[in-house]
């Protein structure tokens, strides 16, 4: 079923291309590439042995820690690449580069051990080098961590794992980083041949180790004490939804927009330690920040007894769900259960025609959606409630099947599509548009997916 509140199209300012995430890619491949070649110049200067086991070994140290030190760069939540990439780009980024540490620390410790093994074989060899050589007993240290997180981490194991246990395995990711440098100060060859290569090592991590300070020490705690946050107000939606306002100092300077979500630690003696990521559900206007969160824990639930004046500290803003990579002059929102609540947030701030599509169950499920019908009346939008079960086949097929949102939105080609919801409407809906013939740079989705 299609609930539609249709208004008149409004002019709207020309498009603009808006190259934000071709340039942060660009530069992550720029800087990767660059380190990866000068590491291997390195390598070559610091002089090749006639042991080919070992060089491969060894070159193979030298691009894993170059793969550590760019995953911290990944793990920063700089605001540079954050507003550009995503939160779950750079995630997904993180992930990769993570089982290439895997594979490359695994061909470090074994091309070195079989390189030099004796008649004793390589695992007598790693003995006496763990018991002989300074700095290996950490190294093996730090790769039976890289190991057992790389384990972890794949997916029949995620599967079973409780994310509160696999985050706190992941967490030694900066034990085995801190002895893998260690390791490689102590009886890295390259490290130690040339003040070049000493100082470029020392530059490389102190950079990558700076930006994971910055990023995840520095800026919250400087801007937690400048905006001293606090819970203005909470409001029930429904009987399982939830307003929060926060209001704060100068707010107006935080940097934050429509689209974009804080982790939120309400800071209770039963809750400071719990970070939620929530989007805002109101764009911001220098008065006050609003998250609405549904009961679907714990933590959601608990949300709604928090007390007016509880301080609040907040990590972001965060995101690049964000109006700053719109290319054309209007634009179609979809949403689903509560990702609603960015796509309320886009529609206040967006400029253009604008057309909603709502996805959910039952119209009772439609949470802000009298807030949503007086911005698409005040904005000229149009707001489109698509109901029914994920069976429903309308006249034009499947509810987000690429025939209904055409018969929805017949100009879809030509506007940007912001999408939030859940993973499997998100997939469906990029499915429809890329059969559409949507261009990929007109299509926007983010999920929640932290980076450790």
């Amino acid at each position: 079923m299609t609930t539609t509140l249709q208004h008149p199209v409004r002019p709207a300012p020309a498009g603009r291309a808006t190259p934000h995430k071709v340039l942060a890619k660009a530069g992550l491949y720029v800087f990767l590439l660059a380190n990866a070649a000068f590491v291997t110049y390195l390598f070559n200067a610091a002089g090749v042995g006639t042991n080919k086991l070992v060089n491969l070994g060894r070159l193979a140290g030298l691009y894993g820690a170059l793969a550590m030190a760019f995953q911290l760069l990944l793990v920063a939540r700089l605001p540079w690449l954050d507003r550009r990439l995503g939160m779950d780009k750079l995630t997904s980024w993180h992930r990769w580069v993570g089982f290439t540490i895997f594979f490359t620390l695994i061909g470090h410790l074994v091309f070195i051990a079989f390189g030099n093994a004796g008649s004793e074989g390589p695992i007598a060899e790693v003995i006496r080098q763990a018991t002989e050589l300074e700095g290996i007993l950490r190294a093996l240290v730090a790769w039976a961590i890289i190991m057992v997180v790389g384990v972890v981490s794949a997916r029949f194991a995620r599967r079973r794992l409780a994310y509160e246990t696999w985050h706190f395995i992941h967490l030694y990711t900066y034990v085995a980083i801190f002895l893998a440098f260690s390791h490689q100060v102590a009886v890295g060859s390259t490290f130690r041949k040339s003040a070049l290569a000493t100082g470029y090592w020392w530059g490389l991590w102190a950079f990558a180790l700076g930006s994971v300070l910055i990023g995840r020490v520095v800026l919250p705690l400087y801007r937690n004490w400048r905006h001293q946050f606090r819970v203005a107000a909470v409001v029930p939606e429904a009987h399982n939804v939830v307003s929060v306002y926060v209001e704060g100092k100068d707010l107006d300077q935080l940097g934050a927009r429509a689209g974009q979500f804080f982790l939120w630690r309400f800071l209770t003696k039963d809750r400071w330690w719990q970070a939620n990521p929530f989007s805002l559900s109101a764009a911001p206007n220098g008065k006050y920040l609003r998250l609405t969160a549904k009961a679907l824990g714990t933590g959601s639930a608990d949300i709604r007894n928090i007390k007016v004046g509880t301080r609040v500290f907040a990590e972001g803003p965060y995101g690049a769900f964000t109006t700053m990579h719109q290319t054309k002059p209007n634009a179609l929102l979809v949403a689903g259960g509560v990702g609603v609540t960015p796509v309320r947030a886009l529609l206040e701030e967006i400029k253009g025609h604008v057309v909603v599509l709502y996805r959910v169950s039952d119209p009772r499920e439609a949470v802000l959606l009298r807030e949503l019908e007086g911005l698409a009346r005040a904005k000229g939008a149009a707001l489109r409630l698509v109901t029914g079960s994920s069976k429903t086949i309308t006249a034009n097929g499947p509810l987000l099947g690429p025939e209904n949102i055409a018969a929805l939105v017949p100009d879809v080609q030509d506007r940007d599509v912001f999408i939030c919801g859940p993973g499997g409407m998100t997939d469906a809906v990029i499915k429809s548009l890329d059969e559409l013939g949507v261009p990929g740079n007109q299509v926007h989705a983010e999920r929640f997916a932290l980076a450790n």
